[in-house]
């Protein structure tokens, strides 16, 4: 081609083909290496990489502006200089070991999430240090950085000969390099317009042929550009008096009396039964404990002797589900009892995660001491910045002496330096006549699963099943120490997990992959008892507020388990994107580009359909996520102090 025939455009093509090939191979051995949850037939695979590489060429738009800016702008004496040749020849091995890196990288990123680069890898780019230190922990990372470096030296010398044909070229007239620059823009305009995260591979199916067409890096800035999404914008809504009635069905109670004027508005006051109760709480939120690690939900590996049998001692919820794929989305859910809006969720919305009425602040106002106890450093996620926020005084790593750490790791302390904390606070606070509500995040069952020696029979590194068995043991070793204290009568233990260990599947939104387990275990206050009934992490704070005999005005999306034994379950379950809820047998999601799906049978055939705006469970599905955004950006999630007196009395 006429084109390729000057220097500076043969040179840019030779780095972007490169570019192009390691893509391509990427993708043929994702796709070799997942060939079976593809399930993709010869026609599958063509489009498959057909969608690819425009995904491929989409991002190589955006890699050259730069580089052809230098090349189409280099004088041709500065261009002939025999130190700038060998400057291009070193920044094409470079360029070369970045591509590699960024291969391994997303490789290891879909061994770990089963997908290909998307917002949790942006999050990970904040975090760099506890994730770089995990990534060394969990990874021969110099070895591998060594065999990235040899392949590069060697991929450059190979190309050395093309390289120097280039350098020798003639060069493009300046004229007609600032067409061909002007060109690249338009280029880059048109993919800007035209190529985003839903097209051209299109949403649902097979998740999984999916992000095989995708590509890494375009997916990584796609995700970063679209952080927060505005939910009218991008997703199907109905009339607000629509939405609003629909959603006030939903979070309707027998104790409940509306008390906003605005259809979205679901503020109420809630009349709980009894009287009120001041009774200490401990909520464990545990790191990836799905149900399916728990021997009482069929696992033979014996990973969880304790919490099998805390099951029968606790008032114990089955079919509970979490909301998110991401701590704090958990975090989210169970403070402020909200669904999971699209884009970042609150916890990390810097400048608006503070002030709203949550679980924290609804005890704080009784005279609690609400603690967030965390075994890492509670910068990662805006953690601190949250709680603090929102009722919460903050223990975590950074202000544990390390005469009070046994273990620590890329993440944090271990987890019984955790409890041993928490057994701290309790101790303090029941001896100065202080109720207390200490909220744990815990940290071992996470990459590299590593922990103290010698407390189980499998070694700390070795994989997942040892960090289960270790959480397991540290919850079995806490409460056997909690049971010798004062307080421990009067006190009420939740475990219950921030989100499962895994939640890729061939589905976007894969029901059965957010089963987590939740314990409530008080032995002298609250009898031993299974709930059947589907609830999600929305639910647990209105439920502990109901055990407690508290009456609060309330802007929770979810409702008191304990109740209404008749009311038909729901769950409220989503990542970033797709907005799912989920009725215990069929499931509607949402997502950008207003679509509109179901899953019929969900937990069986998942049988997928497109639906109208018309479709029941569509219907409940917009008035959750509808409501919970018009809430959050019309303030409507406020704290508002109670003016009475936190004297025990009901309000």
């Amino acid at each position: 081609m006429p084109f390729f025939r000057h220097a500076q455009t043969r040179f840019l093509a030779i780095a972007l083909a490169s570019w192009l090939l390691v893509f391509f191979l990427v993708r043929g051995l994702l796709l070799t290496t997942h060939f079976a949850e593809a399930d993709a037939g010869f026609l599958a695979i063509l489009r498959l990489f057909a969608v690819g590489t425009l995904y491929d060429l989409a991002f190589l738009v955006y890699a050259a502006l730069l580089p052809a800016l230098y090349l189409l702008l280099c004088p041709e004496k500065l261009w002939r200089a025999r130190w700038h040749r060998t400057l291009l020849l070193f920044a094409t091995g470079i360029g070369i070991f970045a591509m590699l890196f960024v291969a391994a990288a997303e490789w290891l990123f879909w061994d770990e999430f089963g997908v290909r680069f998307n917002f949790i890898a942006v999050d990970y780019l904040v975090y760099s240090k506890e994730v770089v230190d995990n990534i060394v922990e969990s990874y021969p990372i110099y070895r591998l950085l060594g065999i990235l470096a040899i392949v590069a030296g060697v991929a450059t010398l190979a190309l050395k000969r093309q390289l120097v044909a280039s350098f020798d070229a003639p060069l493009l007239p300046r004229r007609r390099a600032a067409l061909a620059f002007g060109g690249l823009l338009l280029v880059a305009g048109l993919n800007l317009a035209i190529v985003g995260q839903s097209f051209p591979h299109g949403q649902g199916g097979n998740v999984y042929q999916r992000e095989l067409a995708s590509n890494g890096p375009f997916q990584f800035f796609a995700a970063f550009r679209n952080n927060e999404l505005d939910y009218r914008q991008f997703y199907a809504t109905l009339p607000d008096a629509e939405a609003g009635a629909l959603l006030r069905a939903e979070v309707a109670e027998p104790n409940a009396r509306f008390v906003g004027d605005h259809p979205l508005d679901i503020r109420r006051a809630i009349d709980n039964p009894g009287p009120e109760r001041h009774h200490n709480i401990v909520l464990v939120t545990i790191e990836s404990l799905s149900a399916k690690y728990l021997g009482s939900y069929g696992d033979q590996r014996g990973l969880t002797p304790n919490l099998d049998v805390l099951r029968g001692q606790s008032l114990f919820f089955s079919n509970f589900r979490a909301t998110g794929t991401r701590t704090d989305r958990g975090l989210e859910a169970i403070t402020l009892s909200m669904p999971p809006t699209p884009g970042r969720s609150i916890v990390k919305r810097q400048g608006r995660e503070s002030g709203y009425a949550s679980l924290g602040q609804q005890l704080t106002a009784r005279g609690y001491d609400s603690v967030f106890v965390y075994g890492g450093r509670g910068y990662f996620d805006n953690m601190n910045a949250f709680f603090s926020g929102n009722g919460y005084r903050i223990v975590d790593q950074s202000s544990v002496p390390d005469s009070e750490m046994s273990f620590q790791n890329a993440w944090g302390m271990a987890d019984e330096d955790i409890y041993g904390q928490a057994l701290k606070i309790g101790d303090q606070d029941h001896a100065a006549g202080k109720p207390f509500f200490l909220q744990l995040m815990t940290t071992s069952n996470h990459r590299p699963y590593t922990y103290p020696d010698g407390r189980i029979d499998i070694a700390s590194g070795s994989g997942r099943e040892g960090a289960v068995k270790y959480t397991d043991h540290a919850i079995g070793k806490f409460l056997e120490r909690a049971r010798s204290k004062p307080w421990f009568t009067d006190t009420i233990f939740v475990f219950v997990a921030d989100h499962t260990a895994g939640s890729a599947g061939y589905e976007d939104l894969p029901v059965a992959n957010y089963h987590i387990p939740l314990f409530i275990y008080a032995p002298d206050l609250i009898k031993a008892r299974e709930v059947t009934t589907l609830a999600s992490q929305i639910d647990l704070a209105p439920t502990l507020l109901g055990l407690l005999g508290i009456d609060y005005e309330s802007t929770f999306f979810g409702h008191n388990l304990l109740l209404d034994a008749q009311r038909p379950g729901r769950a409220v379950i989503g990542n970033y994107q797709h907005l799912g809820l989920f009725d215990g047998k069929d499931l509607a999601i949402l997502s950008p580009r207003r679509d509109m799906r179901r899953h019929d049978d969900a937990l069986g055939e998942s049988r997928e359909s497109r639906v109208g705006a018309d479709d029941p469970l569509i219907r409940r599905d917009i008035a959750y996520y509808q409501g919970a955004s018009h809430a959050f950006r019309n303030g409507l999630l406020a704290w508002h102090p109670l003016k009475a007196a936190s004297d025990g009395t009901k309000r």
